[in-house]
């Protein structure tokens, strides 16, 4: 029999006496959790470094502690990596993002045993009421007879565009889980299938430079979203994490410089002559 609460009732029962602990994804995990853990929460790759976790030793580390580990798969999409078949208890996405992929819906969508959902996310939506409409879960289970073609096609243009990148001498760094230059290079190919449809990469020069590169794109649009159709690029620092201090930025390998770049589904050769294009404004 469920016991009836309040909203905040059940939201304080939850959350008594919890504490948070943020760690870098280069930071000694096991003695971490060392002291016991009830929920590990973590991204990979990460936005928008691309930083790569090893999910099925963070695993292990979580239920060692006894804790259940959630996993953020929303840049790796359910094509490229499989959390659960690693270890991860909980895999999370936003479904407004490769599973729709053309930026028409809101949604999300949480992948985890049937006792856990039952049990365990049960109150929560019983008492907080989130609930997809009908016309948005089409749309996702539209975008979801497509996903495997659209992701396929983006990871293509995104390792074009990241090859491309690399070698021009306007770019500071790229940063992409495909190609040998990215430092936890070997776990990506343990874990992903590719390297993703996301590329992340650092303009040389100040802002006022990277911005110049931003405004002179033509077919590539400004837009914190990503998985979409179309290619989009958006400026970390001043939008995603905006809020957080310089000195956490840069902890984070989030400098002024720094863009983001969703691939989409135009034509490669049409994207690599719009960036080439914009990069002579820098």
């Amino acid at each position: 029999m469920i016991k009836e609460m309040t909203p905040r009732e059940f939201l304080e029962r939850r959350t008594a006496g919890a504490e948070l602990t943020l760690l870098d994804v280069r930071e000694d995990w096991e003695t971490a959790l060392a002291p016991g853990a009830a929920v590990t929460f973590c991204e990979s790759p990460s936005n928008p470094a691309m930083e790569i976790i090893d999910i099925t030793e963070v695993a292990r580390l979580t239920h060692r502690a006894g804790g259940i580990l959630v996993v953020d798969n929303v840049f790796a999409t359910p094509l490229l990596q499989k959390p659960l078949a690693l270890g991860a208890d909980v895999v999370v996405y936003s479904a407004t993002k490769h599973i729709d992929g053309q930026g028409r819906a809101l949604g999300g969508a949480i992948l985890a045993s049937e006792k856990y959902i039952k049990d365990d996310l049960g109150l929560f939506y019983r008492h907080t009421g989130p609930s997809l409409s009908p016309f948005n879960a089409w749309l996702l289970l539209k975008g979801l007879e497509t996903l495997e073609l659209r992701v396929e096609r983006q990871c293509r243009t995104a390792g074009s565009i990241a090859r491309f990148l690399e070698a021009h001498p306007k770019i500071g760094r790229v940063i992409y889980p495909g190609l040998p230059s990215h430092p936890q290079y070997e776990l990506g190919r343990r874990q992903m299938t590719e390297g993703g449809t996301v590329v992340a990469f650092d303009i040389s020069g100040d802002k006022e430079g990277c911005f110049r590169f931003l405004d002179a794109l033509r077919l590539v649009d400004i837009s914190n979203n990503l998985g979409d159709s179309k290619s989009l690029v958006t400026h970390p620092a001043t939008t995603t994490h905006s809020r957080l201090k310089p000195e956490e930025r840069a902890a984070l390998g989030i400098g002024d410089g720094l863009v983001r770049l969703s691939a989409g589904l135009e034509a490669e050769a049409d994207l690599l002559a719009d960036i080439k294009r914009a990069l002579q404004q820098v």
